[in-house]
C-alpha cells in the first residue's frame, strides 16, 4: 500500500497523532493546527508504495505566516470525506479518519 512521511527543511517530520500535526494516511495532507514560529519552514511529502519499494518526493511547499497577522474565520466542516463502503475481514481494526476545520 501507500504511506505517506513529511519532510520539514530536510529532515523527517514525525507526526504525532496527539499533537497540532496530522497527517492523512487517505489523502497525504497535512494538517497543523495554530501554527507557531517553529513550524515555519519547506514541507515536502514523499510517498512510498511499499509492495514495489519505490518513493516519489513532492516538491517543497513553504509555510510563511501572514504578516498582517490576521486570523481567518473558518466554518465548521468535516475535512476528510468517509468511503461510502469500507470492506474489513472480520475480527480486524478499522480506523476510519475524521477531520474537523473551524474557529
Amino acid at each position: 500500500g501507500l504511506s505517506y512521511t513529511r519532510i520539514f527543511n530536510n529532515n523527517t517530520l514525525y507526526v504525532q497523532e496527539d499533537s497540532r500535526r496530522f497527517v492523512s494516511q487517505e489523502t497525504g495532507n497535512l494538517y497543523l493546527a495554530k501554527v507557531e514560529p517553529s513550524d515555519v519552514g519547506n514541507y515536502t511529502c514523499v510517498v512510498t508504495n511499499s509492495k514495489a519499494d519505490q518513493s516519489v518526493w513532492g516538491p517543497p511547499t513553504p509555510l510563511t505566516p501572514r504578516s498582517d497577522g490576521v486570523m481567518g474565520e473558518y466554518e465548521p466542516k468535516i475535512e476528510v470525506r468517509f468511503p461510502e463502503t469500507t470492506y474489513a475481514a472480520k475480527g480486524s481494526s478499522v480506523k476510519l479518519e475524521c477531520f474537523a476545520l473551524g474557529k
